[in-house]
């Protein structure tokens, strides 16, 4: 039987934050050979707080914070293989698609885009995904 490659990732700015609101997650676990990154909202990474701001603002945040996440884990937005966006105004898919392609240029990963209802916290957008490590 093989032996059980998983480790919790800790992340400066973001791993504080939730365990300070007692949210039973790991910003991302790496785990025989893949990154799997949680949900992600635009949080600044100095403060701990939520951007505010449109659409285009909070999805530049939660990219840049997913960058962060995954370089913490060992790996890099290059190395994405799969992303889910989720986010609450299906009117603002330009916007985002509009920032999301600056930061997959080439070879952009398999995605999926999921409406859903307002948070209970003060974001529109969230993005996860699975990476190589």
């Amino acid at each position: 039987m093989r032996a059980l490659d998983r480790t919790v990732i800790d992340v400066p700015g973001i791993s504080e934050g939730i365990r300070k609101a007692r949210v039973p997650l790991s910003p991302a676990i790496r785990a025989n050979g893949f990154v799997f990154v949680s949900g992600t909202p635009p949080i600044d990474l100095a403060t701990g707080n939520f951007v505010r701001g449109d659409m285009a603002q909070q999805t530049e945040q939660c990219l840049r914070c997913l960058q962060h996440v995954l370089e913490s884990a060992g790996s890099s937005l290059e190395k994405v293989c799969k992303v889910v966006i989720y986010a609450t105004d299906t009117t603002q898919f330009g916007r985002i698609n509009e920032v999301y392609a600056r930061f997959f240029k080439e070879a952009p990963p398999a995605r999926s885009f999921v409406p859903v209802a307002p948070w209970p916290l003060d974001f529109d957008i969230e993005i996860e995904c699975v990476a190589l490590a």
